[in-house]
C-alpha cells in the first residue's frame, strides 16, 4: 500500500503572530500561531510547519518560548524553521518540543552543516528548505503565473527569499538529500501566495531526482491543486497556509476530495 500523502498547514510567524504574503512580500496578519496550530491538529493535519519568517534576515533567533507554548496545545509532529545555523539552535528548539528543524540559508552558506545536524540528531529531524523561483521571482505585488513546461532552471533565494544565488534547485537538493537531510521542504516563489497552483515541473523533478520525502509549497488555491501536486508532481506532503488560515478550504474536506480521487491519505 502507498505511503499515505500528507496534508501540512504552515504558520509563517513574526513578532507572534501568523502573518501570509503573496509571492513573499504584502504580509498580513491571520491570526494567533498557537490558535492556529491546535485548531489544526484538531482538524486532521498530519504536520505543521512553524517558521520565523524573518528570524533569518533580522539576525535574530526563533523564539523557543512559542514553540513550547505551540507545542504544548498540538499532538501531531512539527517542523520549526527560521534562523537555525548551528547544532546549538536545534538542540534549543528541540528541547522546546519541535520534532523537526527546518534549514535553509545557513546549510546553503554551509553545506557541511546538514551532516553535522543529520549526525547529531538523525536525518528524521532534519528539514531542508529550499526556497527557488524560475528564472526570477516576480516583482513586489505583481502576480506573474506559474511557468507551464519542462526544462526552465529553478534557482535557489536565501534569506527568506531576499537573496538569489546562481545555484540550481535540483542540484541543491540532490546534494541535501546526499549530505543527510530527511525531507526537502520546496517552495515556489513564483507561485507562492497566487492560489493558481503548485509549481508542478520542478517539483516532479526534485521528487523523482531524490530519495527522501518531498514537501510541496507555494500555490495551493483549490483542492484540485493538492491532488495534481501529489498525481503530477509526485510530491509526498503538501504544503498550504492562507487557503487554511482564511477557511477557503477546510482539512477534513480536502482529505475527503483527495479520498474520493483515490488518494492515499489519513482520515
Amino acid at each position: 500500500m502507498a505511503l499515505a500523502k500528507r496534508i501540512i498547514p504552515c504558520l509563517d510567524v513574526k513578532d507572534g503572530r501568523t502573518v501570509k504574503g503573496i509571492n513573499f512580500v504584502n504580509l498580513r496578519d491571520a491570526g494567533d500561531a498557537v490558535e492556529l496550530g491546535e485548531l489544526y491538529a484538531k482538524e486532521g493535519a498530519d504536520e505543521l510547519v512553524f517558521l520565523d519568517i524573518t528570524a533569518t534576515h533580522e539576525k535574530r533567533k526563533t523564539f523557543a518560548d512559542l514553540v513550547t507554548r505551540i507545542a504544548r496545545h498540538v499532538n501531531i509532529p512539527f517542523t520549526v524553521g527560521g534562523g537555525i545555523s548551528s547544532v546549538e539552535d536545534v538542540s534549543v528548539l528541540l528541547n522546546a518540543g519541535a520534532d523537526k528543524i527546518s534549514v535553509n540559508t545557513a546549510a546553503v552558506k554551509n553545506p557541511q552543516l546538514i551532516n553535522e545536524l543529520a549526525k547529531q540528531f538523525g536525518s528524521q529531524c532534519i528539514v531542508v528548505a529550499i526556497d527557488t523561483a524560475s528564472p526570477t521571482p516576480p516583482k513586489e505585488g505583481l502576480l506573474l503565473p506559474p511557468l507551464e513546461g519542462g526544462g526552465a532552471d529553478w534557482f535557489v533565494y536565501l534569506n527568506g527569499g531576499r537573496v538569489p544565488t546562481t545555484i540550481k534547485a535540483l542540484d541543491w537538493a540532490k546534494e541535501a538529500a546526499e549530505r543527510g537531510a530527511g525531507e526537502i521542504l520546496l517552495t515556489s516563489m513564483n507561485n507562492d501566495g497566487t492560489k493558481n497552483g503548485f509549481a508542478l515541473d520542478i517539483t516532479k523533478r526534485i521528487s523523482e531526482a531524490v530519495n527522501i520525502p518531498v514537501i510541496a509549497s507555494g500555490g495551493a488555491g483549490t483542492m484540485q491543486h493538492f491532488s495534481e501536486v501529489f498525481n503530477e508532481g509526485k510530491a509526498d506532503a503538501a504544503l498550504a497556509a492562507s487557503i487554511f488560515h482564511y477557511k477557503e478550504i477546510s482539512i477534513p474536506d480536502l482529505k475527503k476530495y483527495l479520498k474520493s480521487n483515490h488518494i492515499e491519505v489519513r482520515i
